[in-house]
């Protein structure tokens, strides 16, 4: 799906593409873009404008309004870069990208992983709480980054993109006995003992991984990456339920992690998401909906998502997930054929919504999911990005 590669761009060295990154300007021609469909520009994204509202300041801060530090995580401002994507709002995608680059990545995220907390501290200043990175944050944010290069022609994008790109695998991958290159959760903290990693499969959205790598075809681990994902998906839900967290141990492969006793919640919800957004001819799309069908089941039986699991027996809790999880099941029913069982999380997010304003990470999911849903965005079967708004008019969704 690319238009055009980085061979030229990331020919030379890496400090010849930082300044690359710093000195070119920004070009606004669509380059090979197809015309957009005018109706589809005119439309706009009015959940994304919502989300703005309730949880992006001015200058681009994406903010957890309900946290008592009314924190700001890596997390966030990368998914918030992918929205602004998705709704061709690049005013306020340079907004936060800004943002993350002077707060949370030292003014230069060329040169840093960005940390994955700020907020208000004890003390009451503002400022980063946490130094460590995120993995999950800086793949979306080089992710973002990548497509926002290819889809806007802006050369300073791909190279930051490509950088942090680069970055991850550095500093921020493992390679495991028995296992491969695989991504850990952050830099620090995810290695409690030589034989052992600690893994979270919500990190390692499969189309991510693989968009960045048909962005940067030159660099192997890339493959090696996707190859370690699929195992770690599949290994680490016996049940058909993804934990949050997981261990791997050289010679025993995935334990359960006794520090969150395997449960699959918050996190885990995510997993279902991204297989249920893969496209339909990525490798790894059928084995993934195989995997987690008793999650589909579930819901079939239940009505809901549930809340939480106990991934190593599928024992499954009392509560049922909130308008989030049913937000972030939809594009997973969808892709099992299950379209009315998809409506009915559909109108079960618009029941709880009027119920209870949603939060910070019930509008991500709702975005992700429902946006997914309502045709604003598609990932190729290459990871690269559909996009509504810079797709002809006679695209196949």
């Amino acid at each position: 799906m690319l238009g055009w590669t980085l061979c030229s761009l990331l020919a030379g060295s890496v400090t010849a593409v930082a300044a690359n990154a710093r000195a070119a300007s920004p070009v606004t021609g669509s380059g090979a873009q197809a015309p957009a469909c005018p109706s589809a520009l005119a439309a706009g994204w009015p959940r994304w404008e919502q989300f703005k509202r309730d949880f992006v300041s001015k200058d681009g801060r994406v903010i957890d309004a309900g946290s008592a530090d009314s924190r700001t995580v890596s997390e966030g401002q990368s998914y918030g870069l992918f929205f602004a994507l998705v709704a061709n709002d690049r005013v306020t995608f340079d907004a936060i990208l800004q943002w993350t680059e002077v707060n949370l990545a030292r003014g230069d995220l060329t040169s840093h992983l960005p940390s994955w907390l700020w907020g208000r501290g004890e003390n009451g200043q503002w400022g980063v709480l946490d130094t460590n990175a995120a993995s999950d944050a800086d793949l979306w944010i080089a992710y973002a980054l990548l497509e926002a290069g290819r889809v806007w022609n802006e050369r300073s994008y791909t190279a930051r993109g490509a950088l942090l790109a680069r970055r991850v695998l550095d500093e921020e991958s493992a390679t495991m006995p028995g296992l491969g290159l695989t991504l850990l959760p952050g830099p620090s903290g995810f290695h409690p003992a030589p034989d052992t990693w600690r893994v979270n499969p919500s990190y390692s959205p499969v189309q991510v991984i693989r968009g960045i790598a048909a962005h940067l075809p030159d660099d192997a681990r890339w493959p090696r990456l996707l190859a370690s994902t699929g195992r770690m998906l599949t290994d680490t839900a016996p049940h058909g339920f993804s934990p949050d967290w997981a261990l791997y141990q050289t010679g025993r492969g995935f334990v359960p992690d006794a520090d969150t006793h395997a449960v699959s919640a918050y996190n885990a919800i995510r997993v279902y998401l991204w297989a249920g957004t893969s496209n339909a001819q990525d490798p790894l799309a059928q084995t993934l909906l195989t995997r987690f069908a008793p999650f589909a089941g579930f819901i079939a039986t239940h009505g809901a998502p549930p809340e939480t699991v106990d991934a190593t027996t599928g024992v499954v809790g009392a509560n049922m997930g909130n308008a989030g999880f049913s937000a972030a099941a939809v594009p997973f029913l969808d892709a099992g054929g299950q379209t009315a069982l998809a409506d009915a999380q559909v109108a079960r997010v618009a029941q709880l919504d009027r119920e209870t304003p949603p939060g910070y990470y019930t509008g991500v999911l709702t975005l992700f999911g429902l946006g997914w849903r309502d045709g604003y965005y598609r990932f190729a079967a290459d990871g690269t990005l559909n996009l509504r708004w810079s797709s002809p008019c006679s695209a196949a969704q």
